[in-house]
């Protein structure tokens, strides 16, 4: 009995890919998808500073999105993008070893990063977006800014604005 792969279910790639490192497999494994430490350094700081959020929440119903950090009352979406996953155009060098499969790869989360932007703002939520490397005080000084704005300009729902 053969072994081989019968020829519509074998890789069509013109180039074979290099063999994946054991160890960087297990390093990019051990790579959190959540709650990496710029998350939760911004959301320290948020918590401590009196605001009061969902974590990794879908804002849009049906939609398979979620946001990092998502203040469901003022429609704020906050989105902490990896610079490696997400292609910084600041510190993302593309590996040295299997650059097609990356560059693709690198290519789809960007555009499914725009995509998601995209929806959420159809959708009518303000959408703030920052890279992993971004100063930690910078980044919650801006949403505190957004969310604080948000509250003066939109009523909570059931909640009248006049005075009686």
């Amino acid at each position: 009995m053969s072994t081989r792969r019968p020829k519509d279910l074998q890789a069509t790639s013109p180039i074979p890919e290099p063999p994946v490192d054991p160890a960087v497999s297990r390093r990019f494994s051990a790579t959190r998808g959540k709650d990496t430490q710029p998350e939760l350094a911004i959301r320290r700081r948020l918590h401590r500073d009196g605001f009061r959020f969902r974590v990794h929440a879908a804002p849009v119903q049906g939609l398979r999105r979620s946001g990092d950090i998502v203040f469901p009352r003022r429609r704020v979406v906050v989105l902490i993008d990896g610079c490696f996953f997400h292609g910084c155009p600041q510190h993302y060098i593309s590996p040295k070893t299997r650059t097609t499969f990356w560059e693709e790869k690198i290519s789809l989360n960007r555009r499914r990063d725009a995509e998601t932007t995209r929806l959420f703002e159809a959708d009518g939520w303000t959408v703030l977006r920052f890279w992993e490397h971004e100063d930690v005080d910078q980044v919650v000084g801006e949403i505190k800014r957004v969310v604080d704005s948000a509250r003066s300009s939109r009523p909570i729902a059931g909640i009248s604005s006049q005075k009686t």
